[in-house]
């Protein structure tokens, strides 16, 4: 995936030095990386610097001071803090800053030495509101325009990520947000747009994906309990993060049974000693009565934050292993 978008001309985020030392590998150049995480060592902003990155995000005056010292007379995107409603998947409580610090702090890019490049946001992971993207937007225009009687002239928006792939709750078509995104930027950029970033991850990959579990075994913890427990071979901490509060909702599919064939509302949990591993308990997936030990279950969906997100050897399971199909 990531040969084929730098063939196509994609910039990268990068949220670690190891995710450069990937790119780099791939022969990817460092003048399409941009260091996107908030959180960052001054150590590692400087590897990042020694390798050719001059574009970081930030979102507090420490990181930015790191940054000063380490990667002198860098771009610099302030990244806005914004409340993520209708995000399956919300981004909003560890990143971001207030409208008008990111305004201080852009005014602050300059003094130290640094270069205000722009804003950037995210309007939280599996995005179903198109207009969250407008609302923060508008922000964008707000501090253009401020920080521009100030002297400080920006160039850059980065709509950070939130285009959704197709889980079990319907989203709109990818075509609809695009229309509207870009009527949101002419709206409040008519004269000229700046230069638009934006990271369409989830939504290229998360289709791409199946992951193939198999059923361990299914009970009932009492005779009078109405509720079949289901415990699968994945769970949390074998790829399936995103179940956490029961945010992501994976489409299920069984080869084995057939469609017409009755069901039962399940309380469906993965195999490890940690009773944290439950993936959906309120949220009741409908299973066929007949399922069994050793039974397949497709998890679709599942080409994004899955194998990523797996554990290396909780209880002794091994990593997500993974096919690629051509």
């Amino acid at each position: 995936m990531l040969e084929l978008l730098s063939k196509k001309g994609s910039f990268f985020d990068v949220a670690s030095i190891q995710e450069i030392n990937q790119l780099l590998n791939l022969g990817i150049s460092p003048k399409k990386m941009g260091y996107g995480n908030t959180i960052k060592k001054e150590k590692h902003i400087k590897y990042a610097f020694e390798k050719g990155i001059t574009l970081f995000t930030t979102d507090c005056l420490v990181d930015m001071k790191k940054i000063a010292r380490a990667a002198p007379g860098s771009k610099i995107f302030v990244r806005l803090l914004l409340d993520n409603t209708g995000a399956d998947w919300p981004l909003s409580r560890k990143f971001g800053t207030h409208t008008e610090t990111a305004f201080n702090l852009l005014i602050e890019a300059k003094k130290q030495g640094l270069v205000p490049y722009g804003v950037s946001f995210h309007v939280g992971s599996q995005q179903h509101d198109i207009g969250q993207w407008d609302t923060a937007i508008s922000l964008c225009k707000y501090l253009f325009e401020s920080l521009e009687k100030e002297g400080v002239y920006l160039k850059a928006i980065n709509l950070g990520g939130g285009l959704p792939s197709n889980y079990l709750s319907p989203v709109p078509k990818i075509k609809k947000y695009m229309e509207h995104i870009i009527r949101f930027l002419k709206e409040d950029f008519p004269n000229k747009l700046p230069d638009i970033f934006i990271e369409p991850g989830r939504y290229m990959v998360g289709d791409a994906g199946i992951i193939v579990s198999e059923v361990v075994h299914a009970t009932r913890r009492s005779e009078l309990d109405s509720t079949c427990w289901v415990y699968l071979d994945i769970g949390k901490f074998g790829g399936l993060m995103e179940t956490l509060e029961e945010s992501i909702k994976y489409p299920v599919f069984f080869p084995t049974h057939s469609t017409a064939e009755e069901t039962m509302p399940v309380i469906l949990a993965g195999p490890t000693c940690d009773s944290f591993d439950i993936l959906y308990e309120k949220f009741n997936y409908n299973f066929p009565k007949s399922i069994k030990e050793g039974d397949q279950v497709f998890i679709l969906t599942a080409g994004a934050y899955t194998r990523s997100y797996s554990g290396i050897c909780f209880n002794g399971f091994p990593p997500l292993m993974y096919y690629i199909l051509k």
